[in-house]
Formats: structure tokens, C-alpha cells, sequence
């Protein structure tokens, strides 16, 4: 008779009692809902999570949170105590092994498992306890091991089948292991070897559990073949919000393998449970390391004698004990805020099941779906051995067109919301749900697919998940909060609903000029602060854009990457001037005092820098990544520079420089269609512009040259727009005061400066009160210069593309702080398809000076003359 390991939960049928007056969507919340927790689960969040306070984590698959008691336990019982190593007869060494013992058993006990009939082998996480077993499996034999695995697993799962010398094989469907499993014992040609069925007790990807009958049917048919098969199970999604009972050896997994990060938040240490019956695996295993040895001979013979436990012979060199010991104030706090793992799968099934409604049934104003869930046929919200606390899914807008999840991701953490998009570490479930063959990878992989990438579509068709997961100290207002973002960002109203129309209509009919340039600025270190050219000040332009224009950069001194606001918004902070009458670039960090004692001074030119600053000239050639292109720069060498920026920003880099005379990255001028294959120089075109091309022999033909800008030599944006998009950001503001106010996103938001979007030109009308917002968005190209007519320089620009918007905009360029907008609003306001678009990129024309050191000279207060693309240029039918 076979016997399936269960989960002790419950769905009462109707509500039993209203947890401190709570209400869910009018509903009264059950029994179910924090039920048994020792507290009311908001007032556990504010004593032992608050920093939940602000933010909405929906991430508990990647990592539950640790509560503020148990560091706190932690640090008493370190501070308390001496612990030392405990491969030693001291006092302190003694006393780290008996904690040690004290907690593997409780470890056992945890997961109801005998300690006759188990052993627990601490490791760094899951993935090393899989590899464990792998490497153990593939020296038991000469023709080493055969490995299935169901398509469900992670990649920690997945790896092991490269050490599957006889051979592997992927189980698409439960009934292709089921069916596999009723054949084991037929004659095969890989009888004689041992075989390992490996498979997840939870999907990290969408939360489907799957059998766990499985490991005694396997059983069962071993010792009537008398086969050697093992089974073993990925508990690590699985056990973070469900008990795992292993009281029954007999229809428990060979191996299991998890983290208890999973379970705690901290510490970061893994464990493998072994039934005793299967720990002749280990028997042959080769290396040895550290105390699992009773003795070592070097010389004359190659001889050791392993030590005896199952854990004393794998658990190599020192253990962890200090990670260990945390684990024993995790377990004593985890049991005091949530009684027992049972609670938690109630509590957070109750949340899955309302969260699961709710997004299905979520509907577009013509009644088209917002959310494609990617549920399994066998998976049911209100069974726990079926289901677990997440959702896969994407979005598509009222179109049915597909959302990138990548911008949902964006905007989700803006609004401190932290969700997991892309393939969650499990290629083949994500694959399967999304309808990916292998075939189609490989093409998506040649076509410059990475894993994180931006690549969020591909022939119409996602080519990842998003995925919101919940744990212990998930509570309604998550639920809420998540609700509330999709509704007002990703439900579409009717068209006359919208706030902002993408672009106004444009009387173009006046042939006089209506723009001049408001401002110029100059970003010498890319990422940091503008230099504002003075007013009255002629500035040059090259074909690479303007003078001094992101010639610099901060690179990361470990991996050469260079550094962006994005990741390190103090960098707005550091504030380059251009000096031309001292040629030197003098950078200040901080504001007010504090940047006048912060200092360093540069030299503009590169012949001038041993006569100006001896000792900080040293560089060298290294190569870095630049928007996804390799480069190589002059880094700055001098202890002193990498000093200097290193202390301001907390983060181990230095100063680089594009070398003179190489700049092989280059924009397409438009008008310019070239055939592209995928190769090792070339990457695909950001979305939302123009194709971009990375490190060549030489330019192509007709493009300019750009140095460290991200896809073109300017960037230019309309006063009028911003304007317009500030009184967006008001509305949205007035709305909202309007609204409910128990709406978890209501906030009081500001208008921006222009600053955000860290323009070269910002033009701006001549007449103020006749503003026309977003007709920048109709320029085919613009002139600028002094005046009109032939007798006066006008320097002509192409227009290149609009420029897609990232969460980079929400940085105050004078705080350095990051808030929400401007980029929530313009996710409303200037989307189009799947791109946020906000300036246009333009790129300055030579018309035949290529061979010119610069093109010609702009200043604040010139004339700004646009060509819109419904005329032309010279008033014929000449193309621009």
C-alpha cells in the first residue's frame, strides 16, 4: 500500500473570525489568515520586519526575510559565548561541537526525521548538496551513473546530468515519470549502473508541487528489481513555506537537499538529508578534506581511513559552526512568531488563493484579460499538496500585445514593490509554459539572448516570467499594494481616459522660428553630474557631440565595469567643471562645504598631464563594458584618484578616459538601413531607437562616432514637455487625494526638474504662452545657431529616435535620492507599444567637414529652427 507524505493544512469553508477588524475586499478575512501565529501579523511585520515599513517584497521564492530577534539572538549568543574551532579539545571548540550536534538534531527533528534512520550533512546551500550527490554517484562505479529529472527543476538540478556518464534524460510530463517509473527492472542498457530520479518538491518558477509518491514507488520497484536506484528531492522552494514530514524512512526521498535561507532568511548554509540505507553511495567517494579523515599516510603509502558518520566523512575542512549556531536561534524564533511550518502553509495559502482570484480576474475596459497566468492543469490555490504561494505570470495591455516584464520589473521597484522576472533559474518549466522549443533558444541565444538581459520579446512572444511569491510575513496589504500597482499601470482605460496625448496636433505652417536653446550641459563623467555651459559661452561641437562630453567614466575596479546612477544614485553628486582658460576638469563631490573639501583636478588635455599633475597621470589600457559594449579605456592608476572617489561613493573604482582616436561605437543617422547578422561585434539595437553598433575596425560609413554616451552623440529635450509632463505628475498627485484613501500607492509626488533627464539642449519656445508639448516627436531634424539666413552658422542636427526611458529618471539630480517619478508618470503618459519614450536623440551633420577636429559652435540663446517630418528642408522634394 502506498503511503504519500502530507501537508497538514486547511481551508475552512467560510470565515471563522475577523482578524483585528479586518476586511479583504469586503470579505472577512479566515481563520486561516495568520492563524496560530503568535501575533496579529502587521504587528509582527512592524516589531520584527521594519523595513517592510515602505516596501512591498514579493520575492520569499528567492529568499525569505530573517526577523530583527533572531540577529539579535544571534549576536547575544556570540557575544555570550566563545566558539572556537571545533577540531579541538578546548573549552571553546568543545562548546562549538556540542552546539553543532545539538542543532543538526534539531535540524532532524525539524523535519520529523529519525536520526536512526537519518544524517544530516551541513553545506553552503541546495546546489552544493546536489553536486555532492552528483560527483558521489559518478566515482561509485566505472560507467558512473544515469540521471533523469523532471523538466520542472532548477538548474542546480539540471547541471547534474553533465556528470551522467550513461547517460540522461528530461521527464517533460508526470506521466513520463510515472510511466518510466512502472518500467524500472525491464531490460536496458542501463541496468547495470546505478540511476539517480531527481525532481523538485515545488517548482521555484510557478509553485506547482508535484508527488511526493513518487520516492516510494521508486522503492517499491528497486527492491522488487533489485536495482540500484536512488531518489532525491529538491525540497528548497518546498519547505520555505510548507512542513516536510520524513517521519516515514520508507517513503522518504534517498537524498533531500535545501537552504535554510529559504525557511529563515538567515543563516546562508544548506543541508542534505541522507536515509542511512543510501549512504554506501559515499562510500567510494575520492577527495578528502580537513577532519572527515581518521588518519593520513603521505609517504610511503597513499592511505586514509575515513571516519564513520555520514556527515563526519563529507562535511569537508571547518564547518561553518558560526553559520551553524545562527541556525539554532532561527529555529527558536521562527518557532515563537509562527508556531509550526503548518501555519505558515495556511497563512500563506489563504494570501495565494485571494492573490490568484484577483489577478484572474483582472480585465482590461473591453474585457480583455491583464494577467496569463502560467498555472499547471494539476495545481488547485485551495489544495496545499498541490499548490504553493506563487504566481508566474506576464501581462498583456487591451490589445492582447505582450508587456515586457522587464519594465514591469522597473516600474514595480520604483514603487518599492520587489517581484523576480526573467527564466527564475528553471529553463525548462519556463520554456514549456511560454511555448519555447530548444530550437527556438538557440535562435533567441544567437540573436544576443542573455540571461537578465532586456530582451524581453522576441517574435512577438515573451521570452520570460514574472513571478510574485509570498512567505510567513506576507500580509494582505501585499496583496493589496500589488493589486493596486497592476490596476493603475497595466489596466487600460478607455482611450478618452488618458492624461496626455503621445503628441498634440502641430500647426507647422509658420516657416518663422518659434525655439531657442534654453540650456546646454556638458556630462565630462558619465553618470555624474552636468557641467552647464555659461550663458554668452560658445560651445564646440563634434561629430562625437559636444566637446568634453562623456569622455570620462567611473569604472569598477574588480570587474571593469563602469559605473552608472542607476545602481549608484551618489553619483549625481560628483560634479564635474570644465575649466578651459586652466585646462584642467576639477571635480567636487557633495554639496555645499562638503564639495568645496572635495577636490580633484584633471587635466582637459593629454599632452598637458605630466606638466600639470605628475603624480596623477599614470594610466593604463583596460578594457571595460560600456551599455553592454567592450571598450577599452585609459584608467587612472594613481592611488590618489581611485582614493578620491572610492571614499565618496563607498564602491572600490577609479577614473577612466575614451583613448584619443579610437572610438569605434557609432550611432546610425537616419535614412541609413544596413543588413545585420548577429556576430561577436555586434549587439541588438536598444529598443525603442535606432540600431546600435559595438566595437568595429572602423566606423560604419555615415555614422557618427559616439564616445561614452549611451546610444547617440545628444540628447535633446523640449522645456514645454516637461511642463506638460509635471502637470501630468500634479494630476496624478490630485487624483490620488481624491481616491480611497486606504490606497496603498497614494503618495504626494512633485514635479521634476529638467535635469532628470540629463539633456545636452533643452529648447524651449519663444512665445511661453503658446507651448506645444511633445512636438519635438514630429522633428525630422533642427538648426541651431545665432540667427536665420545664409550669413549666419547654423549647425544642423539629425534627428535620430526618441529615447527610451529607464528608472534612471527617478534620481534628483541635486540629492542624489531616488523616488518614484518621473518615470511612474511617464509609464502612463508617453508609452508606446512596449517603450517609454521621453527627448529625442539627435546627431550633428558635417555635410563633407568629417575631416574637421569639430563641426561648429553652439550657445545658450540660439536659435532653435526644427524641419518636421511632413516638410522639407529646402522647400522641394529633397530629402534631409
Amino acid at each position: 500500500m502506498l503511503r504519500e507524505l502530507t501537508f497538514s493544512v486547511s481551508f475552512p469553508a467560510s470565515p471563522t473570525f475577523v482578524i483585528m477588524g479586518y476586511r479583504a475586499n469586503g470579505i472577512d478575512s479566515p481563520a486561516a489568515y495568520c492563524s496560530e501565529y503568535s501575533d496579529d501579523i502587521d504587528v509582527i511585520r512592524e516589531h520584527e520586519y521594519p523595513l517592510l515599513k515602505d516596501t512591498t517584497y514579493l520575492d520569499h521564492a528567492g529568499t525569505t526575510l530573517y526577523a530583527n530577534s533572531l540577529i539579535d539572538a544571534f549576536s547575544r549568543d556570540l557575544t555570550g559565548n566563545l566558539y572556537g574551532n571545533p577540531h579541538s579539545l578546548s573549552g571553546s571548540s568543545q562548546l562549538s561541537s556540542q552546539r553543532v550536534d545539538d542543532i543538526r538534531l534539531k535540524a532532524l527533528r525539524f523535519f520529523h526525521a529519525d536520526p536512526d534512520d537519518f544524517d544530516l550533512v551541513f553545506v553552503a546551500n541546495a546546489t552544493a548538496a546536489i553536486k555532492l550527490v552528483a560527483d558521489s554517484l559518478r566515482d561509485s562505479t566505472p560507467q558512473g551513473f544515469w540521471y533523469g529529472y523532471h523538466v520542472d527543476a532548477h538548474t542546480s538540478l539540471v547541471g547534474a546530468r553533465e556528470l551522467a556518464a550513461a547517460g540522461s534524460r528530461c521527464f517533460v510530463t508526470d506521466e513520463e515519470a510515472e510511466s518510466w517509473i512502472s518500467e524500472l527492472g525491464s531490460r536496458s542498457a542501463t541496468e547495470d549502473v546505478p540511476k539517480l530520479f531527481a525532481y523538485p518538491g515545488q517548482s521555484n518558477m510557478n509553485g506547482r508541487r508535484l508527488p511526493m509518491r513518487w520516492c516510494e514507488q521508486i522503492r517499491d520497484r528497486q527492491n522488487s528489481t533489485k536495482q540500484d536506484v536512488y531518489t532525491l528531492l529538491d525540497a528548497a522552494s518546498l519547505v520555505s513555506t510548507s512542513p516536510l514530514d520524513l517521519s516515514d524512512a520508507r517513503s522518504a526521498p534517498d537524498f533531500t537537499v535545501l537552504s535554510f535561507y529559504k525557511i529563515f532568511g538567515f543563516p546562508d548554509i544548506g543541508a542534505l538529508l541522507v536515509r542511512k540505507s543510501a549512504g554506501h553511495v559515499f562510500d567510494t567517494r575520492k577527495y578528502f578534506g580537513g577532519g572527515t579523515v581518521d588518519m593520513v599516510l603521505t609517504r610511503e603509502n597513499a592511505w586514509h581511513a575515513k571516519k564513520q558518520s555520514i556527515h563526519e566523512r563529507l562535511e569537508d575542512g571547518t564547518l561553518p559552526f558560526h553559520n551553524i549556531i545562527a541556525l539554532g536561534s532561527a529555529f527558536e524564533t521562527h518557532s515563537r512568531l509562527y508556531g509550526a511550518m503548518r501555519n505558515v502553509s495556511s497563512h500563506t495559502g489563504f494570501l495565494a488563493k485571494q492573490l490568484y482570484q484577483r489577478m484572474t480576474a483582472l480585465k482590461h475596459y473591453n474585457g480583455a484579460k491583464v494577467c496569463e497566468l502560467y498555472t499547471s492543469s494539476k495545481s488547485d490555490y485551495s489544495d496545499p499538496s498541490t499548490q504553493g504561494p506563487i504566481m508566474a505570470f506576464n501581462l498583456r495591455s487591451s490589445r492582447r500585445m505582450w508587456v515586457g516584464k522587464s519594465e514591469v520589473e522597473r516600474l514595480a521597484s520604483i514603487k518599492n514593490i520587489q517581484i523576480r522576472s526573467g527564466t527564475l533559474c528553471n529553463p525548462g518549466g519556463t520554456a514549456l509554459s511560454l511555448g519555447w522549443t530548444g530550437a527556438d533558444m538557440l535562435r533567441h541565444f544567437s540573436a544576443g539572448m542573455r540571461c537578465g538581459d532586456d530582451n524581453d520579446i522576441m517574435n512577438e512572444r515573451p521570452t520570460g516570467i514574472l513571478r510574485v511569491s509570498l512567505g510567513a510575513m506576507s500580509s494582505q496589504k501585499d496583496i493589496d499594494t500589488f493589486m493596486a500597482f497592476l490596476e493603475e499601470f497595466y489596466v487600460d482605460k478607455p482611450p478618452e481616459g488618458l492624461v496626455v496625448p503621445m503628441t498634440e496636433s502641430v500647426n507647422v505652417s509658420q516657416q518663422q522660428p518659434s525655439f531657442y536653446v534654453e540650456s546646454l550641459s556638458v556630462y565630462p563623467i558619465k553618470s555624474c553630474g552636468a557641467f552647464r555651459v555659461p550663458d554668452g559661452q560658445r560651445w564646440q561641437v563634434r561629430r562625437e557631440g559636444l566637446s568634453w562630453d562623456r569622455e570620462w567614466c567611473l569604472v569598477h575596479q574588480g570587474t571593469g565595469v563602469t559605473l552608472n546612477q542607476k545602481r549608484y544614485p551618489r553619483m549625481a553628486l560628483i560634479r564635474p567643471t570644465v575649466d578651459l582658460t586652466r585646462g584642467i576638469l576639477r571635480i567636487a563631490c557633495g554639496d555645499g562645504p562638503e564639495a568645496e573639501k572635495r577636490t580633484l583636478d584633471i587635466p582637459l588635455r593629454r599632452e598637458n598631464m605630466n606638466s600639470l599633475t605628475t603624480s596623477l597621470c599614470q594610466n593604463a589600457s583596460k578594457p571595460s563594458t560600456v551599455c553592454g559594449d567592450k571598450v577599452v579605456l585609459q584608467v587612472y592608476t594613481a592611488a590618489t584618484i581611485s582614493t578620491f572617489f572610492t571614499e565618496f561613493l563607498g564602491v572600490p573604482c577609479t577614473l577612466a578616459r575614451f583613448p584619443p582616436q579610437s572610438s569605434t561605437r557609432s550611432c546610425i543617422r537616419p535614412g541609413i538601413r544596413r543588413e545585420r547578422t548577429p556576430t561577436p561585434t555586434a549587439r541588438p539595437s536598444m529598443p525603442g531607437s535606432f540600431p546600435q553598433f559595438t566595437s568595429s575596425p572602423t566606423p560604419p560609413p555615415n555614422n557618427n562616432p559616439i564616445l561614452l554616451s549611451n546610444e547617440s552623440p545628444l540628447l535633446l529635450i523640449s522645456r514645454s514637455s516637461v511642463n506638460r509632463l509635471n502637470e501630468a505628475i500634479k494630476s496624478n498627485t490630485s487624483n490620488a487625494a481624491t481616491a480611497t484613501t486606504s490606497s496603498p500607492l497614494n503618495s504626494t509626488k512633485k514635479a521634476v526638474a529638467a535635469d532628470v533627464f540629463r539633456a545636452n539642449i533643452v529648447v524651449a519656445e519663444n512665445q511661453p504662452m503658446a507651448e506645444r508639448p511633445y512636438v519635438e516627436d514630429t522633428w525630422r531634424s533642427v538648426s541651431v545657431g545665432p540667427g536665420t539666413g545664409p550669413e549666419h552658422e547654423q549647425l544642423r542636427f539629425d534627428v535620430l529616435g526618441s529615447c527610451e526611458r529607464c528608472q534612471m529618471v527617478c534620481v534628483d539630480q541635486y540629492t542624489g535620492v531616488r523616488g518614484e517619478e518621473p518615470y511612474a508618470t511617464l509609464a502612463k503618459t508617453r508609452k508606446v507599444g512596449r517603450k517609454i519614450l521621453f527627448g529625442r536623440h539627435i546627431s550633428p551633420v558635417g555635410d563633407g567637414a568629417e575631416e574637421k577636429e569639430w563641426l561648429g559652435t553652439v550657445m545658450v540663446g540660439d536659435i532653435a529652427s526644427p524641419v518636421y517630418d511632413d516638410e522639407d528642408e529646402h522647400g522641394d522634394d529633397e530629402a534631409c
